[in-house]
């Protein structure tokens, strides 16, 4: 643990660095880069000066997620740890807004002066940089120190950051986050947050013991319980219909959802399912056909981050065709009908470097281009690049 004096002329180097706009990154370690980096994508966020506090979402009707339905299995732990620690404890999702909280005695009055409580949005595009948004745009666990913080009203804390990663999926799927005030800084704070995701993960192992994740984009996969199931082409149509359709679908709403107008028997449809059933341990309902394990997939996903305006979060899920070769009409209607959202989000984001990562995977995304050509200026050498880009397609 640093002593008063040298966590004060921690404050001042950072207070230094801030200042200096010249400021190179190969001045840095890796760490520091994240940090600069933030620095200058929350300069150029138009965050009002006068904001204090993190702007507070509504309460919502939304399903729980498979992260809120972990924390119902170890909030009593992670409460017992903000106690014992005199930290707040907060879990954000995948945009930055915290789902749960729990403050010590200490803390507590301060978490909800700057709305670091269930409801507070921490983006970076509208609180500037904080241990929340870095360490999901880093994937990363991330200290972010006093004046590291671009809000002023949080100079006086220190977190401590550590993306949660689905058991199943590999996915990341939200970030926890232990602050404290900076005077308490402690290098162990780190090891701290990342032992906390790792309870929240074994949480996860324990609420989703019957488990179900669909990959649609790319290469279409199906993992059952964590390990890849063998399926046809088929199969993962109609698990990815019935992932779409909780509610269930009696045997001629699912013909019609997978073969339309071709010419396919009954008989062959209940072949299939009887296949399924069998693969999936029974987990199969019928009359009418559902899916009773529970059920996550990354075109789901991305239809929730696009409900919520998490644009990075959708484009990074979004790396390829949906069930490029599906012939089914409804999922061809549910596929158009993503491109489609997902198109009208590409052209509202202000990020350019989450446009290039997303055509990076997606080469043939001309929407990310045209948006691109209109962020960069007409002198730059990059915008006659994205025309050239542009005009070969």
């Amino acid at each position: 643990m640093l002593s008063k004096h040298e966590l004060l002329q921690k404050r001042h180097e950072i207070e230094v660095l801030r200042e200096n706009s010249n400021f190179s990154l190969r001045q840095s370690d890796q760490h520091d880069q994240s940090i600069h980096s933030s620095w200058q994508r929350s300069k150029l966020a138009s965050i009002p000066v006068e904001r204090e506090a993190a702007p507070l979402l509504g309460s919502t009707t939304q399903q729980p997620s498979a992260l809120q339905m972990a924390l119902s299995h170890c909030e009593n732990e992670l409460k017992h740890i903000a106690q014992q620690s005199a930290m707040v404890v907060a879990v954000g999702d995948v945009g930055s807004t915290i789902v749960w909280s729990a403050a010590s005695g200490q803390m507590r009055q301060a978490a909800e002066r700057v709305h670091f409580v269930q409801g507070g949005q921490w983006r970076e595009d509208l609180v500037g940089t904080n241990a929340l948004a870095l360490s999901l745009k880093t994937q990363k666990s991330s200290c972010v120190f006093s004046n590291e913080h671009y809000m002023s009203s949080i100079h006086d804390w220190v977190c401590y950051a550590a993306p949660i990663i689905d058991p199943f999926s590999k996915q990341v799927l939200g970030v926890i986050d232990l602050s404290t005030t900076w005077n308490n800084h402690n290098s162990l704070g780190l090891l701290a947050a990342e032992r906390c995701a790792s309870i929240i993960q074994s949480a996860l192992l324990e609420s989703q013991q019957q488990h179900i994740f669909i990959r649609a984009f790319t290469v279409p996969q199906v993992l059952f319980n964590g390990k890849v199931a063998v399926l046809t082409p088929r199969q993962i149509e109609i698990l990815t219909i019935l992932a779409l359709c909780p509610q269930g679908m009696n045997l001629e709403s699912l013909h019609q959802a997978l073969y339309g107008e071709r010419k396919v028997s009954m008989g062959t449809l209940k072949a299939e399912m009887s296949q399924l059933r069998d693969i999936l341990g029974g987990l199969l309902g019928s009359r009418p056909y559902r899916l009773l394990a529970t059920v996550e997939a990354d075109f789901l996903q991305a239809e929730q981050a696009l409900d919520s305006g998490y644009i990075e979060h959708a484009l990074k899920l979004c790396r390829g065709v949906f069930l490029a070769k599906t012939e089914s009409p409804f999922l061809c209607a549910w596929r158009d009908c993503l491109e489609s959202r997902l198109s009208k989000a590409i052209f509202n984001a202000n990020e350019a470097d989450v446009l290039l990562k997303h055509l990076a995977y997606c080469p043939e995304a001309i929407d990310a281009v045209e948006r691109l050509i209109e962020l960069t200026p007409a002198g730059h050498p990059a915008h006659q690049l994205f025309l050239k880009y542009k005009d070969a397609q």
